[in-house]
């Protein structure tokens, strides 16, 4: 296959789904019986996302049942860095804007909570996420509106000060948010539905922690399911078309701003939410979790799991959130004391940064996507010859 052909079929699979089997049924469609084998998912996208979500969301509720504590406490981990990487896929991914800032808008999100929970009369758990969300869109729309004209390392630098900047403003309040030493987030009880379902489901207990797993994994469903839909739409092909040809996207009478500040309101609303569910899983709102160390995390995760790609970025977040301890006990196992160990993780985790560049430049599921579309226009060349 020719390098054009390349990427009029990596276009063409990027615009009609996020997975193989969705490619397939779409690009290859014939009638009759093969069509009925290929087509396992509903036609309607709506509808074959609410399938992959239901069978999501089982499969999140038999995992969080069956693992321990401490892996329950790891998936709301990896729950919130995957809202965020989500968030930043779409930013990145779809509309090519890049951010260093993410860091710095869910530390928003994490305040916002932390202010809502510790009030003498607290909201329901789900009125201070959106509240959380709210808050952080518009000072996502404020900066998007910023930095709507300026592209690449000039939009990084713009919001890599904010980055920097944002985080401080809770030393220089210290009276309302708590300074260096933050605020601490008031865990919300597990009501008593939660209760009564997970011992109908499992018999176990309905754990503070349990709890804020089933919270993390809810949020995370919700939040790829709405972007899925989303990419899905006029609005993410908008997006593309910005992001690949900003000339003929303005010659067709698209608004480069503005759909560039949709995008980034959007990627900032996810960057609330994550903020919220980790302030509730960690239990503080601190500067110190929100440096630009974090903000590059995230950049990082969505690259080696796959631009464009939320599946890429679940699975650059699990990178972000299993291999470190796995690398760490592995040191220790190794005879290395708990300082050398915890250093070693950065490196290892910098390493496998480094291999995926070179190996899958496109990441884990942009270079399988690439290698699958490449066998399937062979399959097609040879057909077509045959």
């Amino acid at each position: 296959m020719s390098q054009p052909q390349e990427k009029t079929a990596a276009s063409a699979g990027e615009m009609t789904s996020e997975s193989p089997v969705e490619a397939t049924t779409a690009a290859n469609a014939p009638s009759g019986p093969a069509s009925a084998r290929r087509s396992l998912l509903p036609g309607n996208t709506l509808l074959r996302h609410l399938v992959i979500l239901a069978v999501c969301a089982v499969g999140a509720v038999a995992l969080l049942e069956l693992t321990s504590p401490f892996r329950n406490s790891q998936f709301a981990v990896l729950a919130y860095y995957a809202i965020a990487a989500g968030g930043l896929t779409v930013l990145t991914g779809l509309n090519g804007q890049i951010s260093l800032g993410h860091g710095a808008l869910m530390a928003v999100g994490a305040y916002t909570t932390a202010l809502l929970l510790g009030a003498e009369e607290p909201l329901p758990l789900a009125v201070v996420f959106l509240a959380a969300v709210g808050i952080t869109l518009l000072l996502g729309a404020v900066v998007g509106v910023a930095a709507a004209r300026l592209h690449g390392p000039y939009l990084a630098g713009a919001t890599l000060a904010l980055a920097v900047g944002l985080p401080g403003l809770a030393l220089y309040y210290d009276d309302v948010l708590g300074g260096e030493q933050g605020l601490r987030v008031q865990s919300p009880r597990a009501p008593e539905w939660f209760q009564g379902f997970i011992g109908f489901v499992s018999g176990n207990n309905a754990t503070t922690t349990k709890w804020l797993a089933y919270v993390g994994v809810i949020c995370l469903l919700l939040t790829f399911f709405l972007l899925a839909n989303l990419a899905r739409s006029r609005v993410g092909r908008t997006w593309r078309a910005v992001r690949d040809e900003e000339v003929a996207a303005e010659l067709a009478g698209i608004d480069l701003g503005a759909w560039r500040v949709l995008a980034f309101v959007v990627s900032a609303a996810c960057a609330g939410l994550a903020g919220a569910v980790l302030g509730v899983v960690i239990r503080l709102a601190a500067p110190s979790g929100f440096t630009i160390v974090l903000s590059i995390a995230l950049l990082t995760a969505i690259v080696i799991g796959g631009l464009g790609s939320l599946l890429g970025a679940l699975l650059g977040s699990a990178l972000l959130v299993f291999l470190p301890p796995f690398v760490t006990n592995l040191g220790a196992d190794l005879g290395l004391n708990n300082t050398e160990a915890a250093q070693l993780a950065p490196f290892i985790y910098g390493v496998v940064l480094i291999i995926v560049m070179i190996a899958a430049p496109a990441g884990f599921v942009g270079t399988i996507r690439l290698r699958w579309l490449q066998a399937r226009g062979k399959r097609a060349a040879r057909t077509a010859q045959g």
